[in-house]
Parts: structure tokens; sequence; C-alpha cells
């Protein structure tokens, strides 16, 4: 009987161990790339660090009671009841004159701005983790795939997160992207994945991208970690400042609250637009990921003229009411008056149209618009 129970138990390590070395997993830096990581000045005892002390759960938060309130005490309401009302702007016909941004859920959108094509984190497989039935989309939500997307000019990955990182949207998406723009470390999955290395640009927090025709990037800190697998950090995590000819947008990847919104705002503000995560928040967790009193703090640091809430309305990762995010961030702005763009999944936002309104879609029935 011992011997049995030890050949199930190594037979299990062996199937985990052979599970987790499937691409979609990506790699871990080694090489050259690892040498320059290890250069990091964010770079100690082997992994990247936060500019802050960033537990992972917040004091008084234990593993035990996280994971019973995840798994046996949430509520149904993390996700919709009915299919989510969406509409689909057909982003193939769009002209290259048009300034738009367009939003898929959770914290994937397209722009199209002075010219340029631009994607951002696109998870399109309708899944956000290793297995196809988990974590999987809410109806409604999923309408875009990669045949919708047209030719990119520049691609941002904030981080390697299942949420933001997708596998099978990355490699349906390698013959359209021009080029990659993501964080130290996370290239290593993207070359395993079939990226040229040529076209890829990997940085570390406060460095400046020049991309040419008067876009300029800067990398700028965030509060959060990395990771496919069992160990983290062993890539970057970053939002950008993005400088066009005629506009400054902050892409925020995810975040906790901290000093590094201001000091953004402070060097690459003010801007006419902020993405900001605004989801999948939790008090037991709130140094890697902001509540939304947090959200409208860091879209003022940042000296924002408006506000774009993601990280929602496509994934259960938290314990909150699946509109949470949208209903308590619109009702804390009617006293903080801050400027905000809140687009249905797929609807079509004009980045230059400061007095564009949008609906509380996240009131709406079930029908599906479009």
């Amino acid at each position: 009987m011992t011997f049995l129970f030890l050949g199930v138990i190594l037979t299990f390590i062996a199937t985990v161990v052979i599970f987790m070395r499937l691409p979609l997993f990506g790699s871990k830096p080694s090489g050259g790339r690892l040498e320059l990581i290890q250069q990091s000045p964010n770079y100690r005892n082997g992994a990247f660090q936060n500019q802050s002390e960033t537990p992972s759960l917040t004091d008084g938060a234990t593993y035990a009671s996280v994971m019973r309130e995840f798994f046996l005490e949430r509520k149904k309401s993390v996700a919709p009841p009915q299919q989510l009302p969406s509409m689909k702007t057909d982003l193939l016909l769009l002209d290259r004159k048009d300034e738009v941004l367009v939003w898929f859920g959770h914290s994937s959108y397209f722009m199209q701005v002075d010219g340029k094509r631009i994607l951002v984190d696109p998870v399109l497989s309708g899944h956000a983790s290793p297995f196809s039935f988990t974590t999987k989309a809410f109806p409604g939500s999923d309408r875009y795939t990669p045949a919708d997307i047209p030719e990119i000019d520049y691609l941002f990955i904030s981080h390697d997160h299942w949420d933001h990182l997708d596998y099978k949207a990355m490699k349906a998406l390698k013959p359209k992207i021009k080029q990659v723009i993501c964080s130290l470390g996370t290239g290593a999955h993207l070359e395993r994945w079939g990226y040229d290395k040529r076209i890829i640009l990997e940085k570390d927090w406060y460095q400046e991208i020049t991309l040419g025709n008067g876009f300029v990037a800067h990398t700028v800190p965030a509060r959060h970690f990395s990771g496919r697998g069992f160990k983290r950090n062993m890539a970057m995590w970053t939002s950008f400042a993005l400088k066009t000819p005629s506009m400054n947008i902050f892409i925020g990847g995810d975040s906790g609250y901290d000093k590094h919104f201001a000091e953004a705002g402070s060097t690459y503000g003010p801007f006419d637009l902020a993405i900001l995560e605004c989801g999948q928040y939790s008090k037991n967790w709130k140094h890697i990921h902001m509540l939304p009193d947090e959200v409208l703090q860091a879209a003022k640091d940042l000296n924002a003229k408006r506000l774009l809430p993601v990280h929602s309305s496509k994934f259960a990762l938290s314990t909150h009411d699946w509109d949470a995010p949208l209903s308590t961030l619109t009702e804390l702005n009617k006293k903080e008056g801050v400027s905000m763009v809140t687009p249905m999944i797929g609807e079509r936002v004009d980045l230059k149209d400061m007095g564009q309104e949008f609906s509380k879609w996240w009131a709406l029935s079930d029908k599906l618009i479009g």
C-alpha cells in the first residue's frame, strides 16, 4: 500500500511538471536576458521588487480566510445574471484618420490615434487561466476575436498574468504585430511563442522608448507582481506614459495605490486620458489592486483630464459583485467630479470628444445591442 501511494504521488508530480512545461506557460528569462535583468536596480534576491513594501495580503487577512471567502462564501453576483449588453465596432473598416478607442472588457482595448493602431493586453480566447473551463468570460463580454483585429503598429503588454497575456490570442495575432512594447522579462514568453526578438522592446522602469513619427513611450512603475506559474516576479509589471503627436495617454497596468501615480503626473502629465484598473479588488489585497476611491485619487495624481476605468466586466477574479467597480466608482465620483469614460464593451470612444456621454450600461437589461 505504501508503494502504491508513493507511486500515485510521483505520477501526480510528474504530470504537473510535464504540464507546466507546455508553451502556454511561457519561459523564464535566461542567457543575456537574465543577465540584463540581474543588472536592474529593481531586481533583488532573485526577483523583481516593488518600490514600496507590498505584502500579498493586507494586515489581518490570511490565505485560509481568503480561500474560504473565494471558494466557499463567494456570492453568485460575482457574475452577471444575464448576457451583458455590448456593441461591435468594426475595427477593420475604421478610417486611419479616426481617433478612437474600443474596449474589449477587462484590460484589453484598441486605440487608433494620430494614424497609428495600438493594442493593449489582448485577452481574446474566452478565458483567463491555463484551463479553458475556468475563469471564463461573462456571456456577452467576449465579442472580439483575433480575426477582428487589424494590423497593429504598437502592442503594449503590462505584465504576464493570464488575464493580461493570453497565449492563444498572442499566437493568433503574431502576423499582425509590427512592434511589441513590454516589461523586462516578458519577452522570454513571446520569443517562445514565435515572436521575432527584433520587434520586442523590453524595458525596465523609467526608460524612454522612441517609436518614431512623434510617438514616445515612458515606462512607469506599478505596484503589483508577475508570474504564470509557481515562481513569481521573474518579469516586471509596468504602466506606460504614451505621448503621441496630439495626445498624452496613461496606459495603466495592474497596480495598488502608491506614490508612483503622483510622480508620473508630475513627470509626464498632465494626461488627456488615464486608463486605470478598477476591478478585482478586495480589502484583503488592497496593496496590489486599487479600491474605487483610490482609482479616483490616482486619476487626480496623474493630472488626468479624463479617466477610463478598466479591469472589470469580463472575468470574476475577486469576490465583489460584477458591477461593483463601475457602480461604486460612479457613485463616489458624484463628489469628486472626475470626467469619466465608461463605454460598454465594443462601444466607440471618440478620443478627441471631451463631451461624449455614456449610458450606465451595467444597469441595462439582457438585450444584446449591436
